[in-house]
């Protein structure tokens, strides 16, 4: 039996009632089957264009990356910009802040260098003219810079520590003022550099007419023209001549004390003059009820004559 080559379509009616039989033969179907992959191929073929040229339409030309990279280059330097005006700014700040710890740490040399001068720290141990000696081994741990933030912290606690270093020293200040102000108004020691007692305070023999007399003071003889100096500091509120005394120099120390220095042959001093302890006020001479070079030395407190001699004394406890 011969076989049958021929294809045979069946198309079956909506309702199946009806079908109809189309019969085709080996080359139709063979010229169907190209012509479905030829249009197929086509459709492939066009879609694939489309493709590519909306991706050709989506693509930026040369002007646009260029006006891209260059607006991406203008935003990061304007952040590079902002970036070194904010680091400017915290340098300004840290030296500021610097300049005024510099000014600080001036006040504390000079508060220092009072101290010494004062005698309160020994020069030898202090030397406020030169930075403290530092030193040590390396550390074994890798160095590093200090950042920022880490660089404002330490300058915050140097300038707490400053600020306690001034209120000590200030107070050391005050007190070493006032220890300084009363060692100066201290009334103690001779009023001349050179030369002997020659008359005692209290009653003696008066030297012009024999009469047992009162003395308020101690003479202190010695050689003309010799310096006569304050015994403490105090404000001078007599300096010129004195019935009996001659030239006369009367200084007042607070507290009641008034010190006078009789029968000068010059004085050196006016009235309203601050004089420190030890300093030359008059020359010493023979002026007034004297019978030779000498100075007439008084203390009074309060008004009233006191032994000189105590005062005197004080030097030497």
């Amino acid at each position: 039996m011969k076989s049958d080559d021929n294809m045979n379509i069946i198309l079956v009616g909506k309702h199946h009632g009806k079908s109809r039989v189309l019969a085709l033969n080996g080359s139709v179907a063979v010229g169907f089957a190209v012509a479905v992959l030829a249009l197929l191929f086509a459709a492939g073929w066009g879609g694939y264009q489309v493709a590519i040229s909306k991706a050709h339409a989506t693509e930026p030309s040369s002007s646009e990356l260029v006006a891209h990279w260059q607006a991406r280059l203008a935003e990061q330097k304007s952040e590079l910009a902002s970036v070194e005006q904010e680091v400017q700014q915290q340098i300004d700040a840290l030296t500021l802040r610097l300049g005024e710890m510099q000014g600080r740490l001036l006040r504390l040399d000079a508060l220092g260098q009072r101290f010494v001068e004062s005698g309160l720290v020994a020069s030898e141990e202090f030397n406020f003219e030169e930075p403290a000696a530092v030193g040590g081994p390396e550390g074994a741990a890798p160095r590093e810079s200090f950042t920022a933030p880490g660089l404002t912290s330490m300058i915050k606690r140097l300038e707490t520590q400053l600020e306690d270093r001034e209120q000590q020293l200030r107070l050391l200040d005050k007190l070493a003022s006032r220890q300084k102000l009363e060692d100066e108004m201290y009334v103690e020691g001779r009023p001349i550099t050179w030369g002997w007692l020659s008359s005692k305070y209290g009653y003696r023999s008066d030297p012009f007419t024999g009469k047992r007399t009162w003395h308020d003071g101690v003479d202190l003889a010695g050689k003309e023209g010799s310096d006569i100096i304050s015994v403490a500091g105090g404000v001078v509120t007599w300096a010129g001549e004195r019935y009996g005394y001659g030239n006369l120099v009367e200084i007042d120390h607070g507290d009641g004390l008034v010190t006078r220095y009789g029968h000068c042959k010059e004085v050196n001093v006016r009235v309203g003059d601050v004089v420190q302890k030890g300093q030359v006020v008059a020359l010493m001479g023979s002026t007034g009820r004297s019978t030779g070079p000498h100075v007439h030395f008084e203390v009074l407190s309060n008004g009233r004559s006191t032994d000189p001699v105590k005062y005197i004394a004080r030097s030497d406890s």
